[in-house]
């Protein structure tokens, strides 16, 4: 290597964001120095999780010169810990609760999964109902001890939990949300007489009130530690051996990062990680578009995620299902469905053709991957349809092959009495009308009306469906970032050190409430504090707070955001305001007189990420694009000749009208006829409909 090119490797700033989904692994890297991006896609290895992180940034180093050296932030999401749950992969827990209460999980809420089938069961379990303890304990609902834990008890529960195989233990008790003692003290004895244990307790998990919600939130912590930690060592150590210094740092379902060494205790912060930080990505991008509302559609190989972007910001909250078990801690609010680019279609015993949520995955994936697959999905509809294998993707890892497209579609086709193209758009009318109905219920529980939103699709599989799914509601406008594929990559890039922190308060809102409130709020505040601290932030920071409120006498309560200074101040009345005008927002209604209490206080330690410089371009003068050549594309009826673009040729200011594809390394965007296409300045697509 020359001297040179030796300066040039030292001068190298790198900030990479990876995200592994169910078939890919997503790199996007920005070298901060020079404003030179770089993004990739790496198939996931199912079987050796994290080699596919090595492959990546060595083909990183081999097409974009990366030195491991130069990487100053390292932000990765996995779906180590999600998937453990999906597929019950997780490791064999014990249970500790009161006695009398062994039945927590079981009983959950009474609720049934599909309350309309009557062939609904509820799924079993992540500990089954041997392995729970009951301990002869009780805390009054005031935090005074009513009866001091059974240490002989919890002893006995501790080896015979052992003895069946427990790698861990839970220990969850009534009202440990006001104090942590009993679990605490519970925790240590455990330790003594079975130390090779690992053991959480809710307090330190989720401390809130609801012995379900927390004892749930507690035990998918505990189920997913092995794996999730096991992984997380074994990734800095491979980093360590690529020479990255920088601490690698991990995306939360909050949309924010921590540091790893925090995810291998908190693992049920990251669970979420990949589908929040593609809502964050999405956010920043509409920022720097100038779109303030966004329905974000993120299609992968298995599953369709939907969020809003409103006034520029992604919405949360809680309750979010991880498989089959509700999680409750602060998240992206994100909703799913089993409809991807691998989603398998079928025909049931009655002959009709079904989508998903089977997946292909990457290993086989698709048929027309050419990598075993039998099995039609919507990327073998898509490419059957024309829309795909005009170019290779993934970076030039795939070779669409429409030969074997055609041969899985055409087993279908016979079973349904199609031709191989109407079988093909049939599989496709089935994907959009699935996603339709989620999308509708995402928007009526909002409250809002999507013709006044604008759709962002990404992942690999939203560009391909997203304009289509938007005429279906009448959106006005359609937006393509430059790099559809690794927007969630790029969420980890941008996101900010973000904790979140909570306090039961469980009060009336009137003037004995301040005293409560400045209390919790200063304990929070030190807590926050701390966090960013341990999280090494040296930048600005953030506290914000809010309220978990409802009028007397509902069983469950809204998120509010509220002012610092509100609490400080003692101004019940600016509180009060913002959950009338809240709660009118969300159900239509509000009641001025109605007497208000406070569950939760919350507040969110936010360290400000990094301050990102993307390239933009001038507006070329020549406005109007013609195709690259034209292609065969079956459009519903019969093929028309479309055009076709390559997404690197387009420039800002140019336009052309749909029905076009346009191909680029990540992703393939079809548009539809109807939608004429515009280029702004960061190379975003933007679509617009005539009515």
């Amino acid at each position: 290597m020359t001297a040179s090119a030796t300066s040039n490797l030292d001068q190298q700033d790198w900030k990479i964001g990876v995200d592994i989904g169910g078939t890919f692994i997503d790199f996007c890297a920005l070298e901060t120095r020079s404003g030179r991006v770089a993004s990739l896609k790496v198939l996931t290895t199912p079987d050796d999780p994290g080699a596919e992180l090595m492959t990546g940034l060595s083909l990183l180093g081999e097409r974009e010169g990366l030195d491991p050296a130069g990487i100053s932030r390292f932000v990765h999401g996995t779906t180590v810990g999600i998937n453990t749950v999906i597929q019950r992969r997780g490791v064999s827990l014990a249970l500790l609760t009161n006695a009398g209460f062994e039945d927590v999980i079981e009983l959950a809420r009474l609720r049934m999964p599909d309350v309309y089938s009557l062939f609904c069961a509820r799924p079993d379990q992540l500990i089954s109902r041997d392995m729970i303890f009951g301990i002869a304990v009780r805390l009054r609902a005031d935090g005074s001890e009513a009866q001091a834990p059974d240490m002989e008890s919890v002893a006995k529960a501790a080896v015979a939990a052992k003895a069946k195989g427990a790698s861990g233990i839970i220990v969850s008790f009534l009202h440990s949300w006001r104090s942590d003692a009993q679990e605490a003290a519970v925790k240590a004895k455990i330790g003594e007489v079975a130390p090779d244990l690992f053991v959480f307790t809710s307090s330190e998990v989720w401390p809130v009130i609801r012995e379900y919600e927390r004892t749930t939130t507690a035990i998918l912590n505990g189920y997913v530690h092995p794996r999730v930690s096991g992984y997380l060592t074994a990734l800095e150590e491979k980093l360590a051996s690529r020479g990255v210094a920088a601490p690698a740092l991990l995306t939360k379902s909050n949309g924010g990062v921590m540091n790893a060494a925090e995810g291998k205790r908190s693992c049920v912060q990251m669970l979420l990680s990949g589908t929040a930080s593609g809502v964050i990505g999405a956010a920043w991008l509409a920022r720097r578009a100038g779109e303030k509302h966004i329905l974000t559609l993120d299609i992968g190989g298995t599953s369709a995620d939907f969020a809003l972007i409103i006034d520029g910001e992604p919405q949360f909250g809680s309750g979010e299902l991880i498989g089959e078990f509700p999680l409750h801690i602060p998240s992206v609010s994100v909703s799913s469905i089993g409809i991807g680019g691998g989603s398998i279609a079928s025909v049931d015993a009655q002959g009709v053709l079904r989508v998903g949520p089977e997946s292909a995955g990457s290993t086989p994936g698709p048929a027309c991957y050419g990598r075993g697959g039998m099995q039609a999905t919507v990327t073998d509809a898509m490419a059957v349809c024309g829309w795909l294998g005009h170019s290779q993707m993934a970076y030039g890892q795939l070779q669409i092959d429409v030969g074997l497209a055609r041969a899985a579609v055409t087993r279908l086709a016979e079973l349904i009495g199609r031709t191989v193209e109407e079988a093909a758009q049939a599989i496709l009318d089935i994907a959009i009308s699935e996603m339709f109905v989620e999308v509708e219920k995402l928007a009526s529980r909002a409250g809002v009306d999507l013709r006044e939103f604008t759709l962002m699709p990404f992942g690999g599989g939203g560009p391909m469906l997203g304009a289509f799914l938007a005429r279906e509601f009448r959106m006005a406008k359609v937006i393509g970032p430059p790099r559809p594929g690794v927007v969630s990559a790029l969420g980890g890039l941008v996101a900010d050190l973000r904790g979140d922190f909570i306090r039961t308060i469980f009060t009336h809102l009137s003037d004995q409430a301040v005293l409560l409130l400045r209390a919790a709020l200063e304990a929070l505040s030190d807590e926050g504090r701390g966090w960013l601290k341990k999280q090494g932030n040296s930048g600005p920071a953030a506290l914000n707070a809010s309220a978990d409120m409802r009028y007397v006498g509902q069983s469950f309560e809204i998120e509010v955001p509220i002012e610092v200074a509100w609490i400080a101040n003692g101004d019940l009345g600016a509180m009060e305001h913002a959950f009338h005008v809240f709660h009118q927002r969300i159900y239509d209604f509000h009641d001025p007189d109605g007497e208000i209490e406070i569950v939760n206080l919350r507040l969110s330690a936010i360290g400000a990420g990094p301050t990102l410089e993307f390239p933009t371009a001038a507006p070329d003068l020549q406005t109007a694009i013609a195709p690259e050549r034209e292609i065969p594309v079956f459009t519903g009826k019969d093929f028309e000749w479309i055009g076709l673009y390559r997404r690197d040729m387009l420039r800002p200011g140019g336009r052309f009208a749909g029905p076009a594809v346009v191909a680029q390394d990540d992703t393939t965007f079809a548009i539809p006829a109807g939608a004429q296409v515009e280029v702004d300045r960061h190379l975003n697509l933007h679509l617009t409909f005539s009515e």
